[in-house]
């Protein structure tokens, strides 16, 4: 009689015990903190591209002067007058770091020779330029939106379509390379879009050749390329 008294009471306690237990991880799961939201990977806020392109609105101003011969004779005062041009530039920049920067220049620029000192009112002929420069910079980068720079470089000039004029059936200038030398500036509006104004002096000296004559020598052009344009930084 004990053991179908104390048997039903067993089986209610058990029961409940169970009841209990499985209640249980549902509320201590409900009291433990929230995991944290699995971290998202975003782009650092320092990444740049070592990749920068301008296009910028250029003039040439030769700094000139000549050593010529007449017929292996030197021509006593004798010096050329070469016409200022304004052209289109496109350059494209490479960062190796954000303060070294290598920059090839690209553009062409035709120009008009004449005589001048005793040679003044000689047409001699025209002549255009293709003046590949490649330069190594500097830049400054602790000045907020403005980025100062400073180069040095090498150009090659090639010259071709040279045309004579007057009395001279040809005309030949030799290709040269030569020294250059930049400072300018790149002003950012916002991550990407920037103004930029640019100096450089290359020095160029190169042979010319005058048939009939023949009239030979050297030319010193040495150009100023003042440009002024638009940055786009990738």
């Amino acid at each position: 009689m004990r053991f179908s008294f104390i048997g039903p009471k067993l089986a209610a306690c058990a029961a409940s015990l169970a009841a209990v237990v499985a209640a249980a991880p549902a509320a201590l799961a409900a009291d433990l903190p929230a995991a944290p939201p699995q971290a998202v990977a975003v782009p650092a806020l320092d990444d740049w591209s070592p990749w920068m392109i301008r296009g910028r609105a250029l003039v040439v101003m030769p700094d000139e002067s000549a050593k010529l011969s007449a017929a292996g004779a030197p021509i006593v005062g004798g010096k050329v007058d070469i016409s200022t041009s304004v052209v289109p530039e496109l350059d494209i920049s490479y960062f190796f770091t954000k303060n070294i920067a290598a920059e090839l220049i690209l553009g062409v620029t035709p120009h008009k020779v004449k005589g001048a000192g005793t040679l003044t009112g000689t047409p001699i002929g025209n002549a255009w330029l293709l003046p590949p420069t490649l330069m190594l910079q500097y830049h400054f980068t602790d000045l907020g939106p403005l980025k100062p720079y400073v180069g040095v470089g090498v150009n090659y000039t090639i010259f071709f379509d040279e045309k004579a004029r007057g009395d001279f059936t040809s005309f030949k200038i030799k290709d040269t390379a030569g020294l250059a030398l930049q400072a300018g500036f790149d002003y950012m509006l916002d991550e990407h879009w920037g103004l930029n104004v640019d100096v450089k002096k290359i020095f160029l000296e190169p042979k010319v050749a005058l048939y009939p004559g023949p009239v030979t020598g050297k030319v010193k052009i040495d150009p100023w390329l003042i440009g002024a344009g638009v940055t786009y930084k990738f």
